[in-house]
């Protein structure tokens, strides 16, 4: 069993959230990537609710009609470095593999919505057209896999618990 002081768990926790965050970065290039290729299929907009959610949080709202393009850089890049910082923790305390990124996909999408919606810059998922709800869940899948195998190879599962096999 591993023995370690609260010191050293919580730096082991902080360093993995740290590399989290670094993943999360090299997800949201990869989930980029994948946007612009599909958007050039599809001939899909880009969106830039992230940048007036983030306008919102900040205390200035935007208009729908403007298009802050760094403001969603920010929002963009910020969120998935947030939500890969958990994927960090995930990692280090054992809550890896594919089915840790199948359910960081679901946080991903679950703090973007929250966010869009709590301040009224999104709609709904249940209103958007299917193809598009689709899009959505496959760019945020493809973030948390990249994620994912980024931070699973890179932070060991030093905290992981040895207590059994059962979750209660």
């Amino acid at each position: 069993m591993l023995r370690s002081t609260g010191t050293t768990r919580g730096r082991q926790i902080a360093a993995a959230a740290g590399r989290g965050a670094v993943a999360g970065l090299v997800g949201v290039a990869a989930m980029t990537l994948g946007e612009k290729v599909e958007q050039a299929a599809t001939g899909r907009a880009d969106s830039y609710v992230p940048a007036r959610t983030l306008s919102t949080l900040l205390g200035r709202p935007r208009t729908d009609f403007e298009r802050p393009r760094l403001l969603n850089h920010v929002m963009h890049w910020g969120t998935g470095a947030v939500v890969g910082a958990l994927r960090g923790v995930w990692a280090v305390t054992g809550i890896r593999g594919p089915r840790a990124s199948a359910t960081h996909t679901v946080v991903r999408l679950a703090v973007d919505q929250t966010l869009e919606n709590a301040t009224g810059r999104g709609a709904p998922p249940a209103t958007w057209p299917t193809r598009e709800w689709v899009l959505d869940v496959a760019h945020k899948a493809v973030y948390a896999a990249v994620t994912g195998l980024v931070v699973d190879a890179w932070v060991p599962p030093a905290l992981a618990s040895r207590r059994g096999r059962r979750s209660h």
